[in-house]
């Protein structure tokens, strides 16, 4: 029989962030392992999950996002469980140091699963999303990086926190600080109740033979300003800046939705000047109530793909959408 290991970086403030507790909410595991400057309050957090073992890996060393000391960590819990199935998040710190986990301990590694059944058969896509595959592995120890769904939930409580000691590698870094660099508007929300999905037909000539790409711009910024929404956004749009053409300057590869973007989980979406293609609504399936405004009336997301579908021109929509939020 299996033995399941969770395994999580805290966050700044010691806690366990969304991430790690959806990932922990498809699992029932034996043991949980820590890593952060101070595991306690993560701990407690979940004290709940039904594990009958704690370990943890604190101190200032593992308080920033390294490879070396984070992986170091990561294996000394691992053989300390004796471990056969680890389940982590795919964070960015984790998913940078899993593979090296994975090689340390002689195992193998699946990314970006999307469930994971009882029987421990996992579920992922291929072939940028237009797959669905589930799949279930022999090999031990087997490391599953789980994206997101369902989060845990339970009561807090108090529990005890063995300490695993770890052979620290030498270190050649040091973390002095945090530098982020400038940005515009903030348009990716991920705890958002409505995300805001804008196609190429934005950018595109409209009625009078003009393409009105700064009438766009103050359209969607006013309408995410007044809701707060998440910003999404096709391939085909934001590949337009690669083509030389006119682009919403707000818009990057981090909004793209679908194919080789993200799959929010945001409850409402509505799609503008978008096509609802395959390929991309694919990344909408952990939206549950979608509409759409297109000037074409056979477009995908009239093809079962939305729940409401506006046959209007996004211009005059938005407008006077913003309009009436004031």
């Amino acid at each position: 029989m299996d033995t399941v290991l969770f395994l999580a970086c805290t966050e700044a403030d010691g806690s366990l962030g969304r991430p790690a507790l959806e990932a922990l909410g498809s699992i029932r595991p034996r043991h949980v392992g820590l890593i952060g400057r101070n595991v306690c309050c993560a701990a407690n957090q979940v004290a709940s999950c039904g594990a009958v073992r704690f370990l943890g890996a604190s101190g200032d060393e593992f308080a920033q996002s390294r490879y070396s000391t984070d992986c170091a960590a990561a294996e000394a819990i691992a053989r300390a469980s004796g471990a056969t199935i680890i389940v982590a998040p795919g964070t960015s710190r984790l998913s940078r140091m899993l593979p090296g986990l994975a090689h340390r301990l002689g195992g193998v590694i699946d990314t970006h699963v999307t469930a994971i059944g009882s029987d421990f058969s996992v579920t992922r896509w291929y072939y940028r999303q237009r797959m669905e595959a589930v799949l279930a592995r022999t090999a031990r120890p087997w490391i599953i990086v789980a994206d997101g769904g369902s989060a845990w939930s339970g009561a807090p409580g108090a529990v005890t926190v063995e300490p695993v000691a770890v052979e620290m590698p030498s270190l050649r870094t040091t973390v002095t600080g945090i530098r982020t660099p400038e940005t515009g508007v903030q348009t990716i929300r991920p705890d958002a109740r409505l995300l805001f999905v804008a196609g190429a037909g934005w950018t595109k000539k409209q009625q009078d033979g003009q393409s009105h790409v700064r009438d766009a711009e103050g359209l969607i910024l006013g309408f995410l300003g007044r809701t707060q929404a998440s910003l999404g956004g096709s391939k085909s749009l934001v590949d337009l800046s690669g083509e030389g053409e006119a682009v919403l300057p707000f818009m990057t590869h981090l909004n793209q939705i679908g194919q080789t973007g993200a799959t929010p989980r945001h409850p409402k979406g509505l799609s503008t000047c978008c096509h609802g293609e395959e390929p991309h609504v694919v990344g909408w399936r952990f939206v549950t109530e979608r509409r759409a405004v297109n000037l074409d009336a056979n477009c995908g997301w009239a093809r079962g793909k939305a729940d409401v579908v506006y046959v209007a021109d996004a211009f005059a929509v938005m407008k006077k959408v913003n309009e009436l939020l004031g």
